[in-house]
């Protein structure tokens, strides 16, 4: 069994981690780490798990532990990497910003659509952000064939998860209820990564890449709508998505029309497409907490450990 460790236990992405792994036939939770909760049932805070599960937050690390999720805010993964060490075998999992952009540290960016062999030899790897997620899956077909010439033009909407369980003017239910409001436009804290997956398969890359990040007023999920110049026809542009994704094993090219209940709760990303005159219009739907944070680590855990991608992933949309 893989022994697995969480730091950060008491939010947003730890409960959806917490959940996943309980579940999860080949994984033991052996710590979860907290300094607010220590001590206290971790059914206690996810409340969901009540009368699943009796464990308790830890104050301690487990340093021999198979695998480590770090579910910290922004920030505080390098400072809590440089006062705890862990052992050469221990895997680690960071799901804040901290390391992903390439640079002077040994994390690989976990997006499995494009860096699969790459995840499976890592033993640190930088979760995806949860925008990123949805609008790198969008482009980065068009991006592998070199087709991203023209300004890119994207619009997304994500639920108030997305703003973790620390509470603030925009995340009180009094104000997002019966509400929805832009913020970050044009320099949300994602684009950095996007651009450095599109650099990626497509070296030449240097268009615009306009983003309009919004707060909707229901709990989880994103949908983006992402558009730009393409001269092809759209049976053309069908075939090389689908190509591109005929591999993944939760990406999906699909024709009906998006929208969240397809996506909420489970680790799917649905695109469709759609060309209007020499515009194609790339929908992309999928649930932030899941394939945009936590079943992702997941996901990028089973292919380090050689096991099958979609183990404990196999989630059901609520529809209802």
């Amino acid at each position: 069994m893989i022994k697995a460790g969480i730091i950060g236990g008491a939010g947003y992405t730890a409960g959806e981690l917490i959940r996943i792994l309980l579940r999860h036939p080949e994984v033991e939770l052996n710590f979860l780490y907290s300094t607010s909760q220590a001590g206290k049932p971790v059914a206690g805070i996810h409340q969901d798990l009540l009368g699943e599960t009796e464990l308790v937050f830890d104050s301690e690390v487990n340093p021999d532990a198979d695998v480590v999720f770090l579910c910290l805010g922004h920030g505080n993964s390098v400072k809590f990497l440089k006062e705890n060490k862990f052992s050469e075998k221990t895997r680690i999992i960071d799901l804040s910003t901290d390391y992903r952009i390439s640079g002077s540290h040994s994390f690989v960016y976990g997006l499995p659509e494009v860096n699969r062999k790459k995840i499976q030899e890592a033993s640190h790897i930088a979760n995806p952000g949860c925008f990123a997620t949805a609008i790198s899956l969008a482009l980065l077909p068009l991006a592998a064939n070199g087709l991203i010439k023209d300004e890119l033009h994207v619009n997304a909407v994500t639920g108030a998860t997305g703003a973790g369980t620390s509470l603030s003017d925009t995340t009180h239910f009094t104000w997002r209820d019966n509400n929805f409001s832009a913020y970050k436009a044009f320099e949300h804290q994602h684009l950095a990564e996007i651009k450095q997956s599109f650099n990626q398969l497509q070296p030449d890359f240097s268009a615009e890449l306009n983003f309009i990040p919004n707060r909707g007023n229901f709990s989880r999920g994103i949908h983006a709508t992402s558009y730009t110049g393409y001269g092809a026809s759209i049976k053309e542009a069908t075939k090389l998505y689908k190509d591109f994704y005929k591999d993944a094993a939760f990406t999906f090219v699909v024709e009906e029309e998006l929208h969240l209940k397809q996506v909420v709760n489970t680790n799917k990303c649905l695109l469709r497409l759609q060309k209007f005159n020499n515009k194609l219009l790339i929908t992309s739907t999928l649930d932030n907490l899941l394939k945009g944070a936590s079943g992702q680590a997941v996901q990028n855990m089973n292919l380090m450990f050689g096991l099958e991608e979609d183990m404990g992933l196999k989630l059901k949309a609520s529809y209802f």
